[in-house]
């Protein structure tokens, strides 16, 4: 069994108004995205989606979405987007995947996720350079949800994998609330979406830092290919 990963697919199979295919590199993407991930991915295998899943309002809103992600081979790991505004509880988006026979779907939030001997582990993280009391707010949960999620990882025994929605580093900001928490746990490999466009990409850090490697999975970034991670 591998593990593998992706970030913002912006599904809208549902909302016709949050269309990607008019932004370049966009057009046909979810006929690439569901050609590459059954050339891909296996039924066994689990893939981490990294935040940005749909575009739907509502968890009724997404339920296309949700159909399309349940149709895909593998178990799938959900983490929080900032677009993912059909996110609600634990209980109401479990239920709501129960309700409808979602089996393959799965959220990570104030969780750690074992697959065989590695815990995937993350949240939505931070990454707001503006200086503000709510901002400080949001950082400083953002990093008590990560250093739970990895505490989770150490109580089962397994080595961790980070995913986070937002880039704890990228351009000339970093989030150094989240970078601690990760240097505090030892993690080595951290995974994170947000970032699209040749432009933007261009501008992603590709250094270890202090031995943490960082990897982009933005599904245009992985040309709509999940990323082999193990």
């Amino acid at each position: 069994m591998s593990i593998y990963a992706i970030s913002d697919l912006h599904l809208s199979l549902g909302n016709k108004s949050k269309q990607m295919d008019i932004f370049d590199g966009w057009e046909n993407y979810v006929d690439h995205l569901h050609q590459n991930w059954i050339k891909t991915v296996q039924k066994d295998d689990t893939v981490v989606i990294s935040g940005d899943t749909s575009w739907g309002m509502s968890l009724s809103e997404s339920i296309d979405d949700f159909i399309f992600l349940d149709s895909l081979p593998g178990k799938k790991i959900i983490i929080k987007g900032n677009h993912d505004y059909w996110w609600s509880t634990r209980n109401k988006m479990e239920n709501f995947f129960a309700e409808y026979g979602f089996s393959s779907l799965s959220i990570l939030f104030n969780s750690a996720v074992e697959v065989e001997d590695t815990c995937i582990c993350g949240t939505k993280g931070f990454a707001d350079p503006e200086v503000s009391d709510e901002n400080l707010k949001l950082e400083n949960r953002e990093a008590h949800r990560l250093e739970f999620s990895l505490a989770k990882a150490k109580e089962l025994g397994k080595d961790p994998i980070v995913f986070l929605h937002y880039p704890p580093i990228y351009r000339n900001y970093k989030s150094m609330k989240i970078l601690n928490v990760l240097l505090r746990n030892h993690v080595d490999k951290c995974y994170y979406g947000h970032i699209h466009g040749v432009d933007a990409h261009q501008n992603i850090f590709k250094e270890d830092y202090n031995g943490i490697k960082f990897s982009l999975i933005s599904c245009d970034y992985l040309n709509f290919t999940p990323m082999l991670i193990k």
